[in-house]
């Protein structure tokens, strides 16, 4: 039986369209908690959270510390200051059969002015990027069955539905 993450190579080409050049990705870190903060706040109410900045900010510092996710920014760098626009948001895990880490890409989120510009493609990009750089099995997410936009989103950037193996939770 073949792995549910077994490695395949895609390679992806964009519209120039598509590029918006003054809006960049960077690695998000401690010194950029504040605007990392805002942005996943907005993504947890997005979710039908209610706000809590200050709970984001400490979810977000004790991550970052503990190098125990890593965060990609969409930010638009055309004024005086950078304005966030996005992120994605990634958790390792590790395949015992493998024997190498794997991400789950937990996370990811563009503000409404940021749509339509191809930053979720981007960010996808840029987490997919890292994933090779590190010498990871693979990527694995969920969404919604509902999520048709996320699905589309996602299909076309090589990812596959998982049909092999069957997901299981347990509330604790």
């Amino acid at each position: 039986m073949r792995h549910p993450l077994e490695s395949k190579r895609f390679y992806f080409i964009f519209p120039a369209e598509l590029l918006v050049v003054t809006d960049t990705i960077i690695r998000a870190d401690i010194d950029k908690l504040e605007l990392s903060a805002h942005l996943f706040d907005e993504y947890r109410q997005f979710y039908q959270q209610s706000s809590d900045l200050a709970g984001a900010r400490d979810f977000l510092r004790e991550r970052f510390s503990r190098q125990e996710s890593v965060m990609f920014l969409a930010l638009d760098t055309s004024g005086d200051s950078e304005i966030g626009l996005g992120f994605v948001q990634l958790y390792p895990v590790f395949s015992s059969v493998a024997m190498r880490r794997l991400w789950i890409l937990n996370d990811l989120y563009v503000r409404p002015k940021g749509r339509r510009r191809g930053l979720a493609t981007r960010l996808m990009q840029r987490a997919r990027q890292y994933a090779l750089d590190t010498g990871a099995r693979g990527l694995t997410l969920e969404t919604a069955a509902n999520n048709n936009a996320a699905r589309t989103l996602y299909e076309s950037l090589g990812w596959r539905e998982n049909s092999e193996f069957v997901h299981y939770d347990l509330s604790v």
